[in-house]
């Protein structure tokens, strides 16, 4: 290997290697190197890089190509590295250079197979990362040079090498190992580009297509304008609607600010979509729009009486709530919005008697828009209060929907079935009621959803229920009861005549012309066909009677008219389903008719008592009391006390043979299926009881109630009228009642009154002796 003496050129910011063409700026001590080269080197000197630990171990040798100046003035000169040098000691030269001794370094292993296929992998890689940024004529470069080392000091123009990198390529005279480094370093670079370029292209994607979708709405805007259609969807829409709109202060205060945060908000946002949602629910909502009610009382009082039969009671109070409402009016003492002047009405009664249907008359009677809400089934506290707006989905509760459906703020809003709300993990719907139904709090009743005051003052709320049992007392607390217990006898008739039957006849398409149904037909249908306190069974017979009287007319030889009377009606209904059976039943000693109040209504109730034979060495002697029929423990207690009563007062009931009522004693009550629990039933057990141990039946049109005491006393019981109206149906003619519910008997229907002699009782002894056969009766009637 030979040596020479250069000058050397220090750079600082650039790595120079064999093949590269650089221009570089002269100061002082390059221009010294350069005018060294120039005039004692042919031109030839030394580039190393200025390292700041140590002096460089390897530099180039490069030749002078031009020297002159750059478009600032400053001096510079273009210089080709030619060969990789190894840099000696310093020696002494011409000038103010710096000379140095470079010993030129061989160029063995070129040929070798390992260098080839390294040289064409570095090659392939070179290639892809300028394919990747479109370099086609450096590509074309890369491609024709062939000689590995040179190929791999190309490196030197790589601008993502950084110095340090560039410093070791130079450093690395072996091709191998210096092909090595660099296919390892390219496959790095090359995946980060990939990967770089991938995010690139996804961000490039995403905003072209929002920029896209964004000339698009713009597009879709104008064609809108151009035809007239503009929709009003924008931000600015909406505050024009919020300020247009008539709303309350702290509402028009609450949609502006939502208004804000939606003209703040971007198209792609979700909030926007909640946000519109909400607008649209407040100013959906009549805010400004009320109706004016009916001051008319005596035109009131016609329409309800219009559309119901009786239900004095629900009548009298809406009318007193007309007419309290049209002496404040005329004072000019109405007050919107303030406690206390809503009305809650809970109407109570089995089903089939006209509730439901009441809504909608007492909204005609006030001229007030009618909603019913139907509360049947429905367990989730947030049907009430609606949903926070942070739920996917989250609407108003029922309340508020119902007053955008009805446009009004002053509705009827009919609340169907309130005793059949549920309670589970979703929380208790009755207890989001409180405050909708509170007439000192609802003034200001908060939506979860709207977030908002919501006036519900002037609302008249009505509530409907089966049984007032199931109602939660503070609930049932808020609202005022009306009772409504059921129709007597003529009272169904006259409904089937003025409501029932001439809307059959329409269904049916019939006139009266051609078919006639006499009133005694109706009032055997109601006794002996149906035993409801309502009349929705009654509908269902007479249509049923009507469709076989259409079927008969479209017959050839039909008569020109059908009558329907009590000699045909069995043809259209088939034969009678219930038949009074109190006689039979009671014709034997030990049973006695009492009666109950269910969710259906009133209804008898038998108790059967019977001694049971003790069997020998069964040990059933004990005077042990078997209770069966599905009884409530209540129900149990009084049969023990009927039982206790009739065995401590055996002397003054007439029994003389006290040993059966201690032997083994067997209560019944029929209809096993059916669950009964409650107290009146204890005068009964004890007729019963006493029938059985002196052996006369107890009279078979005697029906009774009431509960029993120890010491013989009869207390009072609930539901008298609705149990009075069931012993008509079944066809009792007397009944026996607590003395302390005389004063219910007011509440009562006067032909029911006319209908069954009802004695008022205090003492159960002598209710016993009027309700069981005489001895003297008892023997002639077996004589006869």
């Amino acid at each position: 290997m030979s040596t020479t003496r250069l000058p050397v050129l220090f750079l600082t910011d650039l790595v120079v290697l064999p093949g590269m063409v650089v221009p570089i700026e002269l100061d002082d001590a390059a221009k010294a190197a350069v005018d060294a080269a120039s005039s004692h080197s042919d031109g030839h000197l030394l580039v190393a890089p200025r390292l700041e630990d140590r002096y460089a171990s390897y530099g180039v040798e490069a030749s002078i190509v031009q020297i002159g100046r750059l478009a600032n003035g400053e001096a510079a000169a273009v210089i080709r590295a030619e060969q990789r040098v190894r840099i000696g000691s310093g020696v002494s030269g011409p000038g103010t250079a710096l000379w140095v001794e470079a010993e030129e370094l061989g160029t063995t292993g070129h040929d070798s197979e390992e260098v080839t296929k390294l040289a064409a992998e570095y090659k392939a890689l070179v290639v892809a990362t300028l394919q990747r940024r479109d370099a086609w004529q450096v590509i074309d470069t890369v491609n024709k040079v062939t000689d590995p080392s040179a190929l791999a000091d190309l490196a030197g123009y790589a601008s993502w090498l950084t110095d340090a990198q560039k410093r070791q390529l130079l450093e690395t005279p072996d091709v191998a190992e210096r092909l090595r480094v660099l296919v390892a370093w390219a496959k790095d670079h090359l995946a980060e580009t990939e990967v770089n370029d991938k995010i690139a292209d996804d961000v490039r994607e995403g905003m072209e297509k929002s920029q896209r979708e964004f000339l698009l709405r713009q597009q879709l805007a104008a064609i809108r304008k151009e035809l007239g259609e503009d929709e009003p969807d924008g931000a600015q829409d909406y505050r024009t609607r919020v300020e247009e709109a008539a709303l309350p202060d702290d509402v028009r205060k609450a949609a502006l600010r939502e208004v804000a945060k939606l003209e703040r908000a971007s198209d792609q946002s979700p909030e926007t979509g909640y946000l519109r949602t909400w607008l649209d629910s407040v100013l959906e909502l009549p805010w400004g729009t009320r109706t004016t009610d009916t001051t008319d009382v005596g035109a009131a009082r016609e329409v309800l009486d219009a559309d119901h039969h009786g239900l004095e009671d629900v009548k009298d109070r809406i009318v007193e709530y007309l007419a309290v409402r049209s002496r404040r009016a005329e004072r000019h003492l109405e007050v919107v919005g303030g406690r206390g002047s809503g009305a809650v009405m809970a109407l109570v009664g089995p089903p089939g008697v006209g509730k439901t249907s009441l809504g909608e008359s007492v909204a005609k009677a006030l001229g007030r828009k009618f909603v019913r809400v139907a509360l049947g089934g429905v367990r989730d506290e947030a049907e009430i209060r609606g949903h926070r707006r942070t739920y996917v989905g989250a609407l108003p509760g029922r309340i508020v929907r119902a007053i955008s459906e009805a446009g009004s703020m002053n509705p009827v809003i009919l609340l169907d079935e309130i005793d059949k709300v549920g309670a589970d993990y979703r929380g208790d719907p009755a207890a989001a009621l409180l405050e909708v139904l509170d007439p000192a709090q609802n003034h200001t009743f908060r939506d979860h959803y709207l977030e908002v005051d919501l006036d519900l003052s002037d609302v008249v709320f009505l509530a409907t229920a089966n049984v007032v049992e199931t109602i939660p007392q503070a609930l049932l607390d808020r609202m005022e009861l009306v009772q409504l217990d059921g129709y007597t006898e003529d009272d169904k008739i006259a409904i089937a005549r003025q409501y029932l039957l001439p809307r059959q006849l329409g269904l049916a398409a019939l006139t009266t012309d051609e078919v006639r149904v006499d009133d005694d037909a109706l009032r055997e249908i109601a006794a002996d066909y149906t035993r409801e306190p309502g009349v929705r069974q009654l509908e269902r017979l007479l249509a049923k009677a009507l469709r076989k009287a259409a079927t008969r007319l479209a017959r050839a030889d039909a008569p020109e008219q059908l009558v329907i009377d009590t000699s045909t009606l069995r043809e259209y209904l088939g034969r009678p389903r219930f038949t009074p059976d109190a006689h039979e039943r009671t014709s034997v000693p030990g049973v006695a008719t009492g009666l109950a109040v269910t969710g259906l209504g009133g209804d008898v109730l038998f108790i059967e008592a019977s001694a049971v034979p003790a069997v020998e060495g069964s040990g059933s002697g004990s005077g042990g009391l078997t209770l069966t029929g599905q009884l409530g423990d209540v129900m149990k207690e009084s049969a023990q006390i009927a039982l206790s009563y009739v065995r401590a007062h055996a002397p003054e009931l007439g029994i003389t043979d006290t040993a059966v009522l201690y032997g083994p004693i067997h209560v019944h009550v029929p209809a096993g299926a059916v669950p009964k629990d409650g107290p009146s039933a204890g005068v009964t057990m004890v007729t019963a009881l006493t029938s059985m141990a002196v052996g006369r039946p107890v009279r078979g049109e005697v029906g009774m109630t009431g509960e029993v005491t120890l010491n013989g006393r009869v207390l009072p019981i609930g539901g008298l009228k609705q149990k009075l109206l069931a012993a008509q149906r079944a066809g009792l003619t007397t009944v026996f009642v607590p003395k302390r519910n005389e004063p219910d008997l007011d509440d009562v229907p006067a032909d029911v009154l006319e209908a069954i002699d009802v004695r008022p009782m205090s003492d159960v002894a002598a209710l016993v002796r009027q309700a069981i056969e005489p001895a003297a009766a008892q023997a002639g009637s077996l004589a006869a």
